[in-house]
């Protein structure tokens, strides 16, 4: 349609016109180009599809070329010192980029926002601008101010932030399994950790957007959804008349009931609110896989009481024995776990060592202390024990884990196991892979299957990473 004078238009004519119009914005929203990097937590990968969303609405695609881009945002980790230095490394091998392409706006999202804005903005001179966890709807705000040629920052923390209207795009995604968010923030005060500080606190995200998505979500073809928090179980929401209330285990009940053929995994636990309630509801729910990460972060009660983590030692295991007991030997149970916390003696050490051989975890994340700048442990307690010794500790509980895992997917061996299949091997496409209820990955021979198909396979071998096996037609 092709208009001189919009005001002659008859009422009808302005509607198509109109229609036109966001026709048009549709397919001109790529005229800038987004490249976005993340790094750290899985909440981290969900909030940049978030902050992908919001931004295609002001004119934005995405590229995985960052040489394309017309604006690279970092989203970023502060919970180890190694993870801010591989971001400080980006973002000095981006300004060398940018000497190239003067244009090039360069930001900072995430963890490392709120404590970093100064040096990043003023000291340094590293980014154009700095957007903490809750501020993302304010980036096409802050954007203009960057193209006026101004420094742009906004760090604040919210109550009531969790984008439950924002309808992610999805990064790199294999088209089968995506993050949905359902909560934000953390109220537990753990002296090590500095999520308190740079997400706030807890807030619940209303279970009714969460259902919408996933439901969407499968009838795009995704067939299994993981629910993210930095503690999902403590997930608790109800309507402004307090006639409607929702706990993590009628959540995931819900979400379970959208359809069979849709698995539903959750992360992160912490022990002190992963309740036979929600334990009864994985049991319930055939596509609720038997998997729970569940944190233990030392096996010392002495050094937990340090980290403030509000069980001890006998605690910990006798909710393994919980979940044991209700969801069986198979559930598979992964960790954190922390070496060299302050003042941790070779005997707090050896309490970590014992703890996972009574569990024998099936993986774990395992790292040594570093200390963060602001928190508690930062700010009474003293980093007292040297790195070597750090590290000495933390190869000790790999070493240990590597043995665990090995022993936990012997047991898998010689029995079939629902796979859903997420893509081709890492080592070859006449292999495909994808990973059973206790999220273990399984190569298998591809024949006539495709991505997002459930397979029964039968596992014939195993290393102490991957099980190996053959469909069972």
């Amino acid at each position: 349609m092709i208009v001189e004078n919009e005001k002659s238009l008859s009422v009808e004519e302005k509607e198509a016109l109109d229609e036109a119009k966001i026709s048009r914005n549709e397919f001109v929203k790529g005229t800038k180009k987004l490249y976005i990097e993340s790094y750290g937590c899985q909440m981290n990968f969900a909030d940049s599809e978030v902050v992908a969303s919001i931004l295609r609405t002001n004119g934005y695609s995405t590229t995985s070329d960052v040489s394309e881009a017309d604006l690279v945002l970092i989203n970023t980790c502060a919970i180890r010192d190694n993870a801010e230095q591989k971001v400080r490394n980006r973002l000095n091998a981006l300004n060398a980029n940018k000497k190239q392409k003067p244009d090039l706006k360069i930001g900072v999202l995430g963890c490392m926002a709120e404590r970093l804005k100064t040096k990043f903005l003023e000291e340094e001179k590293m980014v154009d601008m700095v957007v903490g966890p809750d501020a993302y709807r304010d980036l096409p705000n802050l954007l203009e101010e960057v193209e006026e040629g101004h420094k742009a920052v906004n760090v604040f923390l919210s109550r009531e932030e969790t984008y439950a209207d924002i309808a992610p795009i999805r990064l790199d995604s294999n088209g089968v399994s995506a993050f949905i968010s359902i909560m934000r923030g953390c109220d537990n005060m753990c002296s090590f950790c500095v999520v308190p500080y740079t997400r706030g606190r807890e807030r619940s995200r209303d279970p009714h957007s969460i259902i919408s998505e996933a439901t969407d979500l499968f009838e795009k073809g995704y067939r299994e959804v993981t629910l993210l928090g930095q503690n999902v179980d403590s997930y608790k929401w109800e309507n402004e008349e307090k006639t409607e209330r929702f706990n993590f285990a009628q959540l995931l009940t819900e979400v379970a009931k959208i359809n069979p053929e849709l698995r539903v995994r959750f992360s992160t636990s912490h022990p002190k609110d992963i309740t036979d309630e929600v334990l009864y509801a994985i049991k319930a729910n055939e596509n609720v896989c038997k998997y729970i990460h569940l944190p233990a972060q030392s096996g010392s009660s002495r050094i937990l009481e340090l980290m403030n983590r509000t069980y001890d030692r006998e605690w910990y295991l006798q909710k393994i024995d919980r979940i044991r007991e209700i969801l069986g030997d198979d559930c598979g149970i992964s960790h954190d776990i922390i070496a060299g916390f302050c003042t941790e003696t070779e005997e707090d050490h050896q309490d970590t060592l014992s703890l996972m051989d009574y569990v024998r975890f099936d993986y774990g994340y395992m790292f040594f202390y570093s200390e963060r700048p602001g928190t508690p442990a930062a700010k009474k307690l003293v980093d007292d024990v040297p790195e070597e010794i750090k590290k000495r500790r933390l190869n000790e509980i790999i070493e240990k884990q590597q043995g665990h895992s090995l022993y936990r997917n012997q047991q898998a061996v010689g029995k079939v196991h629902r796979v859903l299949i997420e893509g081709f091997s890492k080592r070859s496409e006449d292999d495909l892979a994808g990973r059973n209820d206790q999220n273990k990955m399984i190569v298998f021979p591809k024949k006539h299957y495709k991505k997002g198909q459930y397979v029964n396979v039968l596992v014939n071998s195993c290393t102490a990473a991957t099980l190996k096996g053959e469909i069972v037609e």
